[in-house]
């Protein structure tokens, strides 16, 4: 009987399809890596905006009179915005009231907030809407509808 004689070590052949396979490995998973970390950034940018408009919406219901059914906007600070380049606009107008509705009276005002922001280069939006009650006041015109055009 013979005896094979058994080698140590890999041969050449298997050591260049080990390697391939690896590196095959290693660019797919940089590459989602890379693709994680931009969409990471992404979604950093998207709260920091919904964490500046929710403040925006805070400061717009404590003002006890907004002018009804006109755009009111503004840019927001960049040092409390973190260099995120966001800007806003609000419109407030009466919700819902009863028929006959004068000074004196409560109704329901809704209070339309849009940002919009900058997220790699494209321009992105969204609308908030907060309610809240009030009184009207006697210099006030008698309520109306609000209308649901866009801002």
């Amino acid at each position: 009987m013979k005896r094979r004689k058994h080698s140590r070590g890999f041969s050449l052949l298997e050591v260049m399809v080990a390697t391939f396979i690896m590196a095959v490995a290693v660019v797919a998973l940089l590459s989602n890596l890379t693709t994680s970390l931009r969409n990471a950034s992404r979604l950093t940018d998207y709260d920091r905006a919904a964490m500046l408009a929710r403040h925006k919406m805070d400061e717009l219901l404590l003002v006890p009179r907004l002018p009804r059914m006109q755009v009111i906007e503004g840019l927001f600070d960049p040092s409390q915005s973190s260099g995120l380049n966001a800007r806003w606009r609000a419109r407030a107008g009466i919700f819902e009231f009863a028929p006959g509705s004068g000074p004196g009276s409560q109704v329901l005002e809704r209070i339309e907030l849009q940002v919009q922001f900058e997220n790699g280069g494209r321009a992105k939006s969204f609308t908030l809407e907060g309610f809240r009650k009030r009184y009207l006041q006697p210099d006030e015109p008698p309520p109306e509808p609000f209308n649901g055009a866009p801002l």
